[in-house]
């Protein structure tokens, strides 16, 4: 058997998930919880026809407040081979999906790889999004260029402290930035169709955190810094207190308009121009699907 020891991650497991879980609570087989589409991404992924939204099991990253818990922490889902993986892919793009969107991919990067080259020599002809925490080695990452057309990162912290207490993940902003700047290096400015629908470049994702402006502030100013103006940041009001997050009084509770609204603001002052902004629903359990193996069988 040929070994396959685990460091895709910054985790750095250093395991043969052929036979022993990692961080992510994983084997190397991938593992798929929902496949199907998904409506409500930002306007320009799931467009009007929906986006075919494939969400993988397991996670490397612990948030405390994570919505999807049931596949990242309790690990509900089933395993699929690449070539699986693949027929799910065309299956998606037959339904009338404007794309493929990759959901938590990061510690199955080795055969979700196979799938996409497997898909592609099938005929598959739409874009491939890669819907990710961010939290990436440079060298996996390295090897989906070319295979990637859009990059949906979340950038979650800034500081080390916040990061370790609510994800368990050192160094976070050092590794996602990184993996930010290798996204962007990769697919460039965006792309649109006539139809708005893109085609082609990165959104930034950032959650708002009750209290943590700071935090919000912070990574902004840094993508202004950083990026060109023409990236696009999606800034999320949708924080709902779900899973352990009432067990941290600081987090047990939705953010302010007025919060939302200052971030909204800085946001302009600083000379970011592209983004997408969420309405009041959106903090709505509403709007987590059912992970009830749709699409796989």
């Amino acid at each position: 058997m040929v070994s396959q020891v685990c460091n895709i991650c910054p985790r750095n497991c250093n395991v043969d998930r052929s036979t022993k879980v990692g961080f992510c609570g994983m084997l190397s087989e991938i593992h798929v919880a929902k496949a199907y589409l998904h409506e409500w991404e930002e306007p320009c992924i799931s467009g009007s026809r929906g986006s075919g939204t494939v969400f993988f099991t397991g996670c490397n990253l612990r948030c405390v407040f994570c919505q999807n818990y049931k596949i990242s922490q309790e690990n509900f889902g089933v395993s699929v081979s690449p070539e699986k993986l693949a027929d799910i892919f065309m299956n998606l793009e037959k339904a009338g999906a404007h794309n493929i969107n990759l959901v938590t991919p990061t510690i199955f990067i080795p055969k979700i790889k196979e799938a996409i080259i497997t898909a592609r020599n099938n005929g598959l002809s739409m874009p491939i999004v890669y819907n990710s925490n961010a939290y990436e080695n440079l060298e996996s990452l390295k090897t989906l260029d070319g295979l990637i057309d859009i990059y949906l990162p979340d950038l979650k912290y800034y500081s080390d402290e916040v990061a370790v207490k609510y994800s368990n993940a050192p160094h976070y902003f050092e590794f996602a930035t990184k993996a930010i700047l290798e996204m962007y290096r990769q697919v460039g400015n965006p792309v649109f169709d006539n139809d708005g629908i893109m085609k082609k470049g990165i959104i930034i994702r950032h959650l708002i955190l009750p209290g943590k402006l700071d935090e919000t502030k912070k990574i902004l100013r840094w993508i202004k810094d950083n990026l060109p103006k023409e990236v696009y940041v999606s800034l999320m009001g949708q924080y709902t207190p779900f899973y352990n997050a009432s067990k941290y009084k600081e987090l047990n509770r939705r953010i302010s308009k007025k919060e939302y609204e200052e971030a909204i603001e800085y946001f302009f002052e600083i000379g970011l121009e592209n983004g997408f902004v969420q309405d009041d629903e959106s903090a709505s359990e509403n709007f987590i699907p059912d992970f009830d193996l749709e699409g796989i069988f």
